[in-house]
């Protein structure tokens, strides 16, 4: 909870037990409690109440009249018998603890902090693929329009510059974001207050660290129906470790991308009645994916040579990048791979290939999956063990005991902390192995540092995560 909701808590509470205290203590306890309650409640119906705070609230409205009598120091106070009382005073102390509870299980997400020697900066771009035709529009002069969120090493600022928000650069951004995302799981759109709310790591726009020395680039494609700010705690700790992180919205396919001329692009929603036609769509989606992702790295490209007016000219080694999916983004990150020589590695995180034409690629490839999910996907593991063995390189495959599907994701920081949910390791340790095996892969491959995987697994711990199996171009 947020300071000024913990006061609210603490005055509702007060505000319902002071009938039950001495009479000497109930005045002044009930007229604080009822200045505390109603004061925090003023300003958090300016700075954004939360629904976890609605039971506290309702609390508050229905003892305040019962305690009117009691703090104006008047006889009778008490008048109501104690036998209703208690119910009604134990109801709402159970509505306070709903509450509280509530908060406790959808909280606003608490970024962890970066352990990296970078600073974070980010900033968000936006460009036009002018020979792509924007096929969910019917007008035949659209173009494809995207945009990406990049989080970079930065100079340090003060601790009380302004971080970046979570969903969007501004609150209607934020709350537009949150409303497509809501209505594409189909969650009420209040679930996501705190997301709204929270705040990252991350300054807007901060000054790129100092020094002439060129970053290796990650490209990201989130999970179906997800945008870019998906992983950012996952990007955060790259790019404090030196990477250039540039996490793709894919409009018509995330639940809602908007640009920053305040035109909001909806997902573009899907059919099919058969198993061929699932897979058939699935394919499609990829090939958009891969398409933004070979765009994506071009203007990255357009930016580093200052071509177009960035921040990062002349910081960004697009000779040295590597190509990362979620969930459905993976399809897209292995197509990606396979269509560009661009991209010297590839990382799926929980996720599949879904590829029309599959065929070798000349990349390494570390996918990560979860455990608890994998009984009931059969045909996961060796789809994915095929696609690994088209590399025409090693390539690995990690099983991270603990974990599920939403492990792979922010989900953890702001999801109830329910095991089948979100896994058992917690709101922060998921992420932290993700981030370290995904660096140290990374460094292997983008930095020229030793390409022993098994034996920088070994060195760091990773091999107590889970079962390695490698995949050996050689065998």
């Amino acid at each position: 909870m947020t300071p000024i909701e913990a006061v609210l808590v603490v005055g509702a509470l007060a505000l319902v037990l002071a009938r039950w205290l001495p009479p000497r203590f109930r005045r002044r306890v009930a007229t604080g409690a009822a200045a505390v309650s109603s004061a925090s409640a003023v300003v958090l119906a300016v700075v954004g109440l939360r629904w976890q705070m609605v039971p506290v609230l309702v609390a508050v409205v229905v003892v305040l009249p019962f305690t009117a009598r009691t703090m104006r120091g008047k006889p009778g106070g008490r008048r109501v018998r104690w036998w209703l009382a208690g119910p009604g005073s134990a109801a709402c102390v159970l509505a306070i603890v709903a509450g509280v509870g509530a908060a406790i299980a959808f909280p606003i997400p608490d970024f962890p902090t970066p352990t990296g020697r970078y600073a974070v900066g980010t900033a968000v771009v936006e460009w036009t693929d002018p020979d792509r035709p924007e096929t969910w529009t019917t007008d035949a002069d659209d173009v494809r329009a995207l945009q990406a969120q990049i989080w970079y090493p930065a100079e340090a600022s003060p601790d009380e510059v302004e971080r970046a928000p979570y969903l969007g650069r501004s609150e209607a951004e934020a709350n537009a974001v949150a409303e497509g995302v809501g209505a594409f799981l189909g969650i009420p759109r209040f679930v996501f207050d705190g997301q709204v709310m929270a705040r990252t790591n991350s300054v807007p726009d901060a000054p790129v660290a100092s020094g002439n020395r060129r970053l290796p680039v990650v490209l990201f494609a989130p999970g179906g129906g997800m945008g870019r700010f998906t992983n950012t705690a996952w990007a955060e700790e790259l790019a404090s470790h030196g990477y250039v992180v540039a996490a793709l919205d894919h409009p018509y396919v995330s639940a809602a991308v908007r640009f920053a001329g305040g035109r909001t692009v909806r997902w573009a929603e899907q059919s099919f009645s058969s198993d061929a036609e699932a897979r058939r769509l699935s394919e499609e989606l990829a090939a958009v994916k891969a398409r933004d992702l070979n765009s994506a790295l071009t203007h990255l490209g357009r930016l580093d040579s200052g071509d177009v007016e960035s921040i990062l000219a002349g910081r960004l080694d697009t000779d040295r990048a590597a190509v990362v999916g979620m969930s459905a983004g993976v399809g897209g990150a292995f197509q990606a791979a396979r269509t560009d020589e661009r991209f010297s590695a590839v990382i799926a995180l929980d996720g599949r290939p879904y590829d029309g034409n599959p065929g070798p690629y000349d990349q390494p490839v570390l996918a990560l999956t979860n455990q608890l999910g994998l009984d009931d996907n059969p045909t996961y593991l060796p789809e994915l063990g095929r696609a690994l063995e088209r590399s025409t390189t090693t390539s690995y495959l990690l099983t991270i005991p603990g974990t599920t599907h939403p492990t792979f994701t922010d989900a953890p920081l702001w999801m109830p902390p329910v095991p089948s949910l979100v896994g058992s390791l917690g709101r922060t340790e998921g992420n932290r192995i993700m981030t370290e095996v995904t660096i140290g892969f990374l460094d292997a491959e983008l930095r020229d540092q030793p390409t022993d995987l098994p034996g920088l697994f070994s060195e760091h711990g990773f091999a107590e995560h889970g079962e390695l199996t490698v995949y050996d171009a050689d065998e």
